[in-house]
């Protein structure tokens, strides 16, 4: 949706009004605007026009109007069409390295709490795109072979395969060459029909073995232990009104303990690389149900080694989401110096 540049204007003064008060916007505080230099009749007759349009909606009789989801989606696009968004107050949000990851997650997401005034949850990372290390087929008696299986995260898996032919130690010695020559460096994604096709027509009359062997390599790269997700500043709820009530808080604070709701939150969004990793969630976009009176921003965080975990911001649907996404970028930027910083020292 397009607007002419007065509309924007006084959408956007609304938005920015209702996000430092919670109270609602009228024609009067919008004409104090110095550079908008309309009067109060003139600002009435557009935010009718707004009105109209969805954008903004007025709660009660008399009142002012106050942003809608639609409204927030509008502005929210716009604001991430920029690529300067960088808030005041976050010069000092400087995290420190510490030994456990676990420690830093937390450290993370108290950091954030503290910084935004909202509820956050961070994910522990994962390997986003597992490559295999290494494969190792080994003898254990006449009819069955031991798999074990190496990828990168030190994820060590290891399987029992039957076997219907006699193999030699020659055989096996084989097999183990020719699944490490063609594998070795290579995601599930990346392991075509055509590369399984060529070492079973190389594997001969083994050719089930190697199918039972890519089945345990895609699950063993494939399968998850289960995400950890840290949450902080949860009470932050209650310094916005339009949470606090006792409904509507406990709803948001079971979701914010339902671990496996977030989780898929927190996947879902890593998944999509639109906006550099930063997703914004208003209202009835969020897919938490008990989230709805809310707004979700969250990022995609990378550390080194493929490693990627999730950022969640969750506040009032006029939280300051200039704020918020200039925080996680701010955030992104201090983990990439870091571990790049790590890496060039481990060389």
């Amino acid at each position: 949706m397009e607007l002419d540049e007065r509309k924007e204007k006084i959408l956007y003064a609304i938005i920015r009004n209702y996000q430092e008060t919670g109270e609602p916007v009228g024609s009067r505080t919008i004409s104090k605007y110095s550079d908008l230099n309309l009067s109060s009749a003139t600002i009435r007759n557009e935010m009718s026009d707004l009105e109209e349009m969805g954008l903004i909606v007025q709660p009660h009789t008399s009142a002012g109007r106050i942003p809608t989801d639609k409204g927030y989606r509008l502005y929210v696009d716009k604001m991430m069409l920029k690529n300067d968004i960088v808030p005041a107050g976050t010069d000092d949000f400087i995290l420190q390295k510490v030994d456990r990851m676990e420690l830093m997650l937390k450290q993370m997401a108290k950091l954030l709490a503290v910084n935004t005034n909202y509820a956050t949850m961070i994910s522990a990372p994962r390997y986003g795109r597992t490559k295999l290390k290494f494969i190792q087929l080994s003898q254990m008696d006449e009819n069955r072979l031991l798999a074990v299986i190496v990828a990168e995260g030190n994820i060590i898996k290891n399987t029992v395969i039957d076997v219907e032919e006699k193999l030699t130690s020659e055989d096996i010695l084989s097999l183990n060459l020719l699944l490490n020559t063609n594998l070795n460096g290579l995601t599930v994604d990346e392991i075509s029909l055509g590369i399984i096709s060529k070492i079973k027509s190389q594997a001969g009359e083994h050719t089930d073995i190697i199918g039972k062997v890519l089945d345990a390599i895609a699950e063993a790269i494939s399968e998850e232990e289960e995400l950890k997700v840290y949450t902080s500043g949860t009470t932050n709820i209650f310094k916005y009104p339009e949470l606090s009530d006792g409904s509507r808080a406990s709803k948001i604070i079971n979701a914010l303990e339902e671990k496996q709701q977030l989780t898929n939150l927190l996947i879902d969004s890593s998944l999509d690389e639109d906006n550099k990793g930063i997703q914004v969630y208003i209202g009835d976009e969020t897919p938490i149900q008990n989230m709805k009176d809310c707004s979700v921003v969250t990022a995609t965080y990378e550390l080194a080694d493929g490693l990627k975990g999730t950022i969640g911001i969750v506040g009032p649907k006029r939280m300051n989401y200039e704020k918020v996404v200039g925080t996680l970028n701010k955030l992104k930027e201090n983990l990439d110096d870091m571990f790049s910083k790590e890496d060039e020292h481990n060389e």
